[in-house]
């Protein structure tokens, strides 16, 4: 708080245009981390995050359980939306509370090896937080500071071994496999800086994944996927199951391929489910949120493929219909990427809470309903 809002703008643009070379971004994340609180636990910690932009990517309430239900130690903290449908900690809301204090989340991870929990909610690298401010309505994303952002946050929490899933695509951070490369690079090279042990994976970031968009939708998804539920969307479980494999390979030291199936035994026995029980009773279990009386379905307008379904105009009309606000907004995907249609055929289904954004999300959907079929 020593700079007025005009040298926050000027630094924050300054970083955006002329770019923060490695020595700054390190120097950056150092003094974020300096100027809160950090969260210290004792031996192998864990912890796991994406850069964004793919609607529906829940992964982390899937992932989270399975590694402490393997007996690891892995306290996330989220994030709210800020331009999408959802954040993990708008999702996570639907189940449990994640505004928490210090004190609360030592003892939910000293009773559960975990938690999800809104990281705004305590003074970890609180300069983080200052410098979104600036760039949200600036709409910019300074690579430096989403390094810094990301492994300061990490860092306040005492992780040492660090999953970061960079997703791949038109519509995300990452557009090709020189930029996804290039960012994969720049995280290992300041963990390494950190003495932080830090793997990057590069995944399909080119459509959503998961059917719901929104946080109750996205929340159900997860735990459909936790219980082994054979309509949970499949696309989600083979995602976190890939990240829980690899999160454990990291810390077991073990042959490729031992983690996923590592991972895999644990859901499929039931112990992934216990465990997130668990932690959502341990921060306090709230009341379900109801999903949006208001409706709207999309149908097809003609025959053939879904070769493109676009992750922007997807969150946008989630938005628009009223999520992360809304709790029960959003969209329900009933077809998905390369899934053939007839004409008529029902593509999603729009929730919304009241009729005047079911009504906003209906105009929208008149320019681009976010489907490309061929």
């Amino acid at each position: 708080d020593r700079l007025t809002d005009i040298e926050k703008t000027y630094f924050v643009a300054a970083s955006f245009t002329q770019g923060l070379s490695v020595k700054e971004v390190i120097g950056l994340t150092k003094a974020m981390v300096r100027t809160g609180k950090i969260l210290r636990f004792s031996g192998v910690t864990l912890d796991k995050h994406c850069i964004g932009g793919v609607p529906g990517n829940r992964t982390t309430l899937v992932v989270i359980p399975i590694i402490a239900a393997a007996g690891y130690v892995i306290p996330k903290t989220s994030s709210r939306a800020i331009t999408s449908p959802a954040g993990t900690a708008d999702t996570m809301e639907c189940l449990a509370k994640v505004e928490m204090s210090e004190a609360k989340i030592r003892q939910v991870v000293k009773k559960t090896g975990a938690c999800i929990v809104h990281g705004g909610s305590m003074n970890l690298a609180p300069a983080d937080d200052k410098i979104i401010e600036v760039e949200h309505p600036l709409s910019i994303d300074a690579e430096g500071q989403l390094l810094a952002s990301v492994m300061a946050k990490k860092y306040s929490v005492s992780a040492n071994h660090v999953l970061i899933d960079i997703p791949m695509g038109k519509c995300v951070k990452a557009r090709n496999l020189k930029e996804a490369n290039h960012l994969k690079k720049m995280f290992e090279l300041i963990g390494k800086k950190l003495g932080m042990n830090v793997q990057v994976v590069v995944t399909d970031g080119s459509h959503p994944i998961g059917n719901g968009i929104g946080p109750l939708l996205e929340a159900e998804d997860a735990m459909a996927v936790l219980r082994n539920d054979p309509l949970a969307p499949r696309d989600l479980k083979d995602k976190s199951l890939m990240l829980a494999g690899n999160l454990l390979e990291m810390v077991c030291k073990c042959r490729k391929g031992y983690g996923l199936k590592k991972a895999r035994e644990i859901l499929e026995s039931g112990k992934a489910l216990a465990k997130m029980n668990e932690i959502i009773n341990a921060q306090w279990k709230q009341k379900k949120p109801e999903l949006g009386l208001h409706r709207y379905l999309v149908h097809s307008s003609k025959l053939g493929k879904i070769v493109e379904i676009d992750n922007d105009i997807i969150a946008k009309i989630a938005r628009v219909a009223g999520t992360p606000t809304d709790k029960g907004a959003g969209l329900y995907l009933t077809k998905k990427i390369h899934d053939s249609v007839k004409k008529g055929d029902l593509l999603y289904t729009v929730y919304a809470q009241s009729k005047f954004k079911l009504d906003l999300a209906k105009e929208f959907l008149r320019k681009n309903n976010g489907y490309r079929v061929n």
